[in-house]
């Protein structure tokens, strides 16, 4: 028994010795541990990259603004948050929101007593339950009921609660960053020692110096009260994202992204072991986003623009866009791919209500009508069923059973029968279908029904895609569509003839206007089908802004090259310069022929219905037209192309619209490009 006390003790007397040493030798290093400062990183914003025209002035950029910023400590409590939320509603008011229904109720409750009062209001009978939810859901019912009014200064306060009470840990958010007053900034700045977390930054906003007429184009950023897109949100949370960082949300914005966000700048952030922030240290001062210089040119833009809007209205105030829907306009460099401008106009008929809408260019799609004959041509010379020296074909009409008679708009029997340059010329349907016929091999017999293969859609349409007709031509922008591709077979599984017939003249199939550029283009320039692009360079910004350091430069893309010989170019390069400049009566667009430099092209006007969405099975609509123009100039050198579209218009009062929009547009490139 003595033997097991005396081990006891000398246990005893090791461990009181050994806690003196760590007292005696460490103590002092122990309690530097305890009170040592943790620390975290915290990344703020940079300014988004600066998007330019193709002469270096600014489309999009940044306009710096001041702001009033906070950033949560770790020990920050509801009743920290509560406390600073009135402090700071003292010096600052927050006009252009009104806090909802639910922000008023938890900035109520933020208050402890309040709370308190409330808690103790819940019946006995759900307090007995303890369960939080329900607890929780009869406090909110309590003081929903109470209809509470806030006066201007309480609803600022309960805006600012909302903001911080949902502000991540060591995270920096912007309390008031729009309409921020000098008086305010120095209100502020005179109690940050009174308002912990709270400071004065700098916020970012986009900002457009040269005109909005692109910015459909361009595109927008989420504000921080919107934060990351939800149907996106993991995509951003894993790429470095905060929940509450702007980004964007279309077109060139949204292409760009990656890019234009910049690296986000990162400070050492030092807490004390009380959760109090004791020191913020800048470790990386961020870099700003990448520049970007378009492929179009602000002054041009706007004319084009301009243009576009003065001539609808005047299609509109002389009843030929009266159920029309819009108009679209585009220039593309034919040898490069590079867009020049890209205008458009949506409207609603019933309201009369017009908008710019550049992007329709890209994902509206219509029935273009007799523009794209010059693809059909050169199908026919490219696969050998017409040649540059045998391609006359007989101008009779179609007839088909049941169906009212197939032919040009120019009386039947005006022609004998057309060669391939003046059946563009005069705009011969009758020239399309035959060559159509011809090419599937269909067996016809007049007022019988036509024998054609199944593949006789392919057929045509591989045709038109060689082109870009029918496809997405990859630009750069988000959101392009393909077209619209009409039925080919009906419900018992026969092929529709008949609109394989129409798809040859343009009146079937739906395509875009920049399909309609490329496709002029490929024409224009020889046969290479160009990739449209916007974006030209990718560079940083200087610090003063003045210039900037280009990183890369978008080289031209050929995506294919159309197997033309010289001769069959030639024959459709002959059609679509007499269909300017031509002396047939029908020639379709004379009133061209006098603008220099000289232009070539191909007019076109489908039929169409108007469709009301209020009244979508209408049985009558009334009957319209698409007029649309395709060309380019100089005609032996083309340094433009250009696509115009006005859907919609009345057929008796269609006009020569499209071509003065295509004069608009050509005549003013050469004045801002004399050289």
């Amino acid at each position: 028994m003595k033997l097991i006390l005396g081990i006891i003790f000398v246990l005893f007397a090791t461990l009181i010795g050994q806690l003196a040493y760590l007292q005696i030798g460490y103590g002092s290093r122990f309690k530097a541990e305890v009170q040592k400062s943790n620390s975290a990183v915290v990344s703020s914003q940079v300014p988004r990259g600066v998007m330019y025209d193709n002469k270096g002035r600014v489309l999009v950029g940044n306009t710096a603004k001041n702001a009033i910023t906070y950033t949560k400590s770790v020990s920050t409590t509801i009743d920290d948050v509560y406390s600073i939320s009135n402090k700071l509603s003292n010096y600052i008011l927050i006009k252009n929101e009104k806090p909802t229904e639910q922000q008023i109720i938890d900035y109520y409750l933020g208050n402890k007593e309040n709370s308190k009062r409330e808690a103790a209001r819940v019946p006995k009978s759900i307090r007995a339950t303890e369960d939080d939810e329900k607890i929780n859901k009869s406090i909110q019912q309590q003081v929903q009921a109470k209809h509470l009014k806030l006066s201007k200064r309480q609803e600022t306060a309960a805006l600012i609660y909302n903001k911080i009470s949902g502000a991540y840990t060591l995270s920096t958010i912007y309390v008031k960053n729009d309409g921020l007053t000098d008086k305010e900034i120095a209100e502020v700045g005179e109690h940050l020692s009174e308002l912990p977390g709270v400071g004065i930054g700098t916020d970012w906003q986009r900002s457009y110096p040269n005109g909005s007429s692109i910015q459909s184009i361009i595109g927008s950023v989420s504000t921080q009260k919107a934060g990351l897109p939800s149907d996106n949100l993991q995509y951003y949370l894993t790429n470095g994202y905060s929940r509450n960082d702007r980004v964007g949300t279309s077109y060139l914005e949204e292409e760009y992204e990656p890019l234009l966000k910049g690296t986000k700048s990162t400070s050492k952030v030092s807490t004390t072991s009380s959760g109090n922030i004791e020191q913020t240290k800048s470790v990386y001062s961020g870099q700003a986003g990448a520049s970007l210089v378009l492929t179009i040119d602000a002054r041009y833009q706007k004319e084009v623009q301009k243009s576009l809007e003065q001539i609808y209205s005047s299609a509109i105030a002389s009843g030929a866009a009266h159920y029309s829907n819009g108009a679209y306009a585009v220039a593309m460099n034919p040898k490069t791919g590079a867009l020049l401008a890209v205008a458009g106009i949506s409207r609603d008929p019933k309201k009369n209500k017009t908008t710019n809408n550049a992007l329709g260019v890209i994902n509206q799609a219509f029935v273009m009508g007799s523009a794209v004959k010059g693809a059909m041509v050169s199908g026919g010379l490219i696969n050998k069923i017409i040649t540059p020296t045998d391609n006359v074909m007989p101008d009779v009409p179609v007839y088909l059973p049941g169906t009212p008679i197939k032919k040009s708009v120019y009386p039947v029997g005006t022609f004998g029968s057309l060669d391939a340059s003046t059946a563009l010329e005069v705009s011969s349907n009758i020239y399309m279908m035959r060559l159509a016929m011809k090419w599937v091999n269909a067996k016809y017999v007049p007022k019988e029904f036509i024998s054609m293969p199944n593949t006789a859609f392919d057929t045509i349409r591989h045709n038109f895609n060689m082109f870009g007709l029918g496809q997405k031509t990859g630009v750069d922008l988000p959101g392009e569509i393909s077209g619209i591709q009409g039925k080919s077979f009906n419900e018992h599984g026969q092929i529709l003839s008949g609109s394989v017939l129409d798809l040859s003249y343009g009146n079937y199939d739906a395509y875009t206007p920049i399909q309609m550029v490329q496709y002029v283009s490929t024409i224009a320039n020889g046969g290479y089908r160009m990739q449209p692009y916007i974006v030209q360079s990718i560079g940083r910004t200087s610090r003063n802004g003045k210039k900037v350091y280009i990183d890369y430069d978008k080289k031209p893309n050929v995506q294919l090259k159309i197997p033309w010989t010289p001769s069959e170019l030639e024959v459709v390069r002959q059609g679509f310069w007499r269909v300017v400049h031509g002396t047939n009566s029908w020639g379709t667009a004379h009133k061209l022929k006098n603008v220099k430099p000289s232009i070539s092209g191909k007019s076109g006007t489908a039929q169409t219905f108007y469709y009301d969405p209020d009244n979508p099975n209408q049985k009558n609509p009334p009957e319209l037209v698409n007029a649309t123009f395709v060309g380019y100039a100089p005609s032996d050198n083309a340094k433009i192309a250009t696509a115009v579209v006005f859907p919609g218009l009345d057929p008796d009062l269609e006009g020569s619209y499209t071509l003065q929009m295509t004069k608009a547009m050509v005549q003013d490139y050469f004045k801002l490009y004399k050289k």
